[in-house]
């Protein structure tokens, strides 16, 4: 929990829900402040939380100060993750409730934002209502490096089974103006199987997929754009090649 946070908002004498309306963000996304002292809110909402409780933000999110006296290479990476079941749920709805210009999901099958993200599916047609461009970048459910990967896993739940529960996730969307699949070529099929890069405007979470492993035991890494040509920049420009010889699906 964010004492912290908790003792600025009763010594303001501020519910949570009033704050949530001085920022401008939801009530659930003010709880999930509370519940998680690692989670640090975006710098706009940071420091209107701060200006409405009348405190410094580094006092209520002290790692905004480790974060800005980075220096070397490592500046950009917010935190890292042995497995991506052990980044917290409240990391990937932060990040896509945050999201305002583009998010970008690149993994092979995408599947488990339908079900570990809470009503995914209406935060994805709010996003897109919103103005915010939303694409998916998909495996193809019948190429051969997604039945390689089948056998490599060896799991009952299959790459190509996992591919199309996320297809028919979207298709129950219906065509939105803002949101866009494609599957990755033929020939960037094995570059994409083995990395995903999940972009949420200067923010990403990106996943090397490491040998037999299935997405959720591989390592992540949360990284925030600093400046041109970092990390952010490096993995970003990846998925955007891979997107641009991607084959559209149609809707």
């Amino acid at each position: 929990m964010n004492v912290a946070l908790r003792s600025a908002l009763d010594d303001a004498g501020m519910s949570p829900r009033k704050l949530a309306y001085r920022v401008g963000v939801s009530i659930k996304q003010v709880e999930r402040w509370l519940a998680d002292a690692e989670l640090t809110p975006h710098a706009r909402n940071r420091e209107d939380a701060a200006q409405a409780l009348g405190v410094d933000e580094e006092m209520l999110w002290p790692q905004v100060v480790k974060d800005r006296i980075k220096t070397g290479n490592d500046r950009e990476i917010i935190n890292s993750y042995p497995y991506r079941s052990a980044c917290p749920s409240t990391v990937w709805t932060e990040l896509i409730d945050s999201a305002e210009t583009d998010i970008f999901l690149a993994g092979y099958t995408n599947y488990f934002f339908f079900t570990q993200v809470p009503a995914f599916a209406d935060t994805l047609r709010r996003k897109v209502d919103s103005g915010c461009r939303v694409r998916f970048l998909l495996g193809d459910p019948e190429g051969e490096v997604t039945r390689q990967r089948e056998v490599i896993e060896d799991v009952t739940l299959s790459v190509s089974t996992r591919i199309k529960i996320t297809l028919g996730e979207l298709e129950k969307l219906g065509p939105l103006d803002g949101l866009e699949t494609r599957f990755s070529a033929a020939e960037d099929a094995v570059n994409h199987v083995s990395l995903s890069v999940f972009r949420f405007d200067r923010e990403a979470l990106v996943t090397p997929h490491l040998a037999r492993l299935v997405g959720h035991d591989s390592p992540l890494l949360h990284l925030r754009r600093q400046g041109d040509g970092g990390m952010f920049d490096r993995f970003a420009e990846h998925a955007e090649e891979l997107w641009s010889r991607a084959v559209p699906v149609a809707q």
